[in-house]
């Protein structure tokens, strides 16, 4: 393994505080950060990617043995071991929750006890009469999100005319027609075209559970916050669409319409289908196109199910914990935080590990537009996805860091660093096009933030529109200032729109990571890379935040219930990767020789396991703020990697 002293990226190491760069190491850092480095190294695949597991909720689990019910494949072995993770994950109140230490959820519950009867669980047991009792007193079925009660629909638990309509006739509308499908985020967009086809095959689709699930009903309508004048319009919008779909099959112009709108809804479908069998990598396209196929009358054999079937069980994991389903899978993203932690931790550029890497990553480009090109037709494609195969999707966060990683591992390298050349400029070039209005970036679409999505009856569970956010926008920030020849005025406007979005308290709102810490630990390092000094105010404030919030045992942690409850803000048990973000923001901000840095490390150190890693069970990432939380099992590793390597190459002035 070839070394040399790292460059740190961000802990510029000023002299605008007295503690800048200075100061003895935290005894026992320089070991630590050894064998995290080995044991990231480790972890790398032939190919040159890391991945590591995306732990989410068992409603994942549930809803495949659904799926599988519902198309008919459901065998007792897969029933069997699904059966037993969900069961492991159930708490000793009877519940499930979204997060590790959460709260019971209602939804969650449901889908997981309902999966349980399907597996033969007698619902008189003492598990599943806890889980029934809260199911009750929570208001039971009737008060459970839409997408829930959409599966209950598909196994004749629920009826079709107490959801929401959602008529494939939204197809028909056009790009610049508000509520046509490019106003949602792609995540939601691609979950609601085949849910259209669901709806509209509703009653050949359905297969009955073969028991009932009577006791999940609480008899009481459900409590609901009041409608907004927004939302009673859309709720009489609602009525309309349903009076709509009782209009027989044969009558004019629901015929031709409908006809046409199923149609372009099927090539949509078809067309988004990624090389690996999945839409857009994750979970709730993926099974609900499986479902609107199969509505359509696909068989199963047919090549585009064959392959959407078996790219499922690709990501199934089988270990000693049980067999689970992952949402989404990681691996660009992962490999480029690897890769910017190796160089951290001082493994030079143009080492095979980072070779490989490297060579990997570059082959991941996307080179063809997706659907980010009906906003910004004109702009030519470049960037990362986030998983295996994603072209349809790439996003600007993952290209942003991927850009960031492959500067670091190939500086300096004679052909390497040419190599590497013209998909930056790419890169830089497309993230560059996607700039929202304002300054700001959204993860997979410009300008998608649409305030009417939301208030549509069928979306209540997650984020479906993709407005800029400060942690995108901060990594956004950090790769275009060392880019040479990045769009200045661009930059200019980004950092603007960065500084607007810090909260009173000094810290930063964190979209695709809990919470503020982590929004805080990518803002400051952004700001600090595009030009602020340690004793700018809004590095003062943020680096006072971090201070305040430091936990009594030295570490960092943030509750994912800081989403719904300002309480909760900075508040948490001390984890590994929220620790690292909290110093890499200060490390940003040359506080290297404060007591918080001290004690942070000191955390690091003396938590570390043995093999060179640490254990996390919070869910430190966000899927959708306040439903949908994940558990990135390398952020555990990554990111004290880059927190210890920069600590350390600031103490030596480098």
């Amino acid at each position: 393994m070839v070394l040399e002293v790292p460059r740190s990226a961000t802990a510029t190491g000023t002299d605008a505080e007295p503690d800048a760069g200075s100061g003895p190491d935290v005894p026992g850092a320089a070991e630590a950060l050894a064998r995290a480095r080995d044991h990231l190294l480790g972890l790398q695949s032939p190919e040159g990617w890391w991945k590591g597991e995306l732990e989410t909720n068992v409603t994942m689990d549930a809803e495949d043995l659904l799926l599988r019910h519902v198309l008919g494949i459901l065998d007792p072995e897969t029933t069997a071991a699904a059966a037993t993770w969900i069961r492991n994950q159930q708490r000793e109140d009877g519940t499930w929750a979204t997060f590790h230490g959460g709260p019971g959820d209602l939804s969650t519950t449901i889908e997981a006890y309902v999966a349980l009867r399907l597996a033969g669980d007698d619902p008189a047991a003492p598990h599943m009469d806890r889980a029934r009792r809260f199911v009750v007193d929570a208001g039971g079925v009737e008060a459970s999100r839409v997408f829930t009660r959409i599966w209950l629909a598909l196994v004749g638990r629920w009826d079709w005319d107490d959801l929401p309509a959602l008529p494939p006739e939204v197809m028909l509308l056009p790009p610049r027609v508000p509520l046509n499908i490019y106003d949602f985020a792609c995540w939601a967009r691609q979950t609601i075209v085949p849910l259209t086809v669901v709806f509209a095959h509703r009653t050949q689709l359905t297969r009955p559970l073969p028991f009932l699930i009577d006791e999940l009903f609480s008899g009481r309508p459900p409590e609901r916050p009041p409608a907004t004048p927004t939302e009673r319009r859309f709720q009489a919008l609602d009525r309309v669409l349903w009076r709509y779909e009782r209009l027989p099959g044969w009558a004019p112009p629901k015929v031709l319409l409908r006809r046409l709108a199923l149609r372009l809804a099927e090539q949509w479908i078809v067309r988004r289908q990624e090389a690996d069998g999945s839409w857009g990598g994750i979970q709730p396209p993926w099974v609900y196109s499986l479902l609107a196929l199969r509505a359509l009358g696909y068989p199963l054999d047919h090549p585009v199910m064959k392959v959407g079937l078996e790219g499922l069980d690709r990501f199934t994991i089988h270990d000693e914990r049980g067999r689970r389903l992952e949402a989404c899978q990681s691996p660009v993203w992962d490999t480029a935080l690897a890769t910017v932690a190796l160089a951290d931790a001082g493994v030079a550029p143009g080492d095979p590990a980072l070779e490989r890497a490297v060579r990997w990553l570059l082959d991941q480009e996307v080179t063809v537009a997706g659907d980010w090109a009906v906003r910004r037709p004109q702009l030519p494609p470049g960037g990362w996805a986030f998983e295996f195969a994603n072209v349809n999707y790439p996003d600007v966060d993952d290209t942003a860091e991927v850009v960031m990683a492959l500067r670091r591992a190939t500086r300096g390298v004679d052909g390497l660093a040419d190599a590497v050349a013209g998909p930056i400029d790419r890169a830089v070039r497309w993230v560059e096009g996607m700039q929202s209005r304002g300054g700001g970036w959204g993860a997979f679409d410009a300008d998608n933030t649409s305030r009417l999505c939301a208030a549509l009856p069928f979306c209540d569970f997650g984020e479906v529109t993709d407005p800029p956010s400060a942690d995108v926008t901060a990594h956004i920030v950090e790769m275009l200032a060392d880019e040479p020849a990045a769009d200045r005025r661009r930059l200019q406007e980004a950092v603007a729109w960065l500084r607007s979005e810090q909260e009173a308290d000094g810290s930063w709102f964190g979209r695709w990571g809990a919470n503020h810490v982590y929004g805080t630990g990518a803002a400051v390092p952004a700001l600090v890379a595009a030009g602020a000094t340690p004793d700018d105010p809004a590095i003062n404030r943020a680096v006072a935040w971090l201070e305040r919030h430091q936990n009594d045992d030295g570490g960092w942690g943030e509750d994912l219930r800081s989403y719904d409850d300002p309480a909760w803000i900075a508040r948490g048990a001390s984890t590994a990767s929220q620790t690292a973000w909290a110093l890499l923001a200060l490390l940003a901000a040359g506080r290297r020789s404060s007591e918080a840095v001290r004690r942070g490390v000191t955390f690091l150190v003396e938590t570390q396991r043995p093999d060179g890693t640490w254990d996390e069970d919070p869910f430190t990432g966000t899927g959708f703020p306040g439903d949908f939380y994940i558990n990135y099992h390398l952020y555990r590793l990554t990111f004290p990697v880059m927190a210890l390597g920069r600590y350390l190459a600031a103490g030596r002035g480098t």
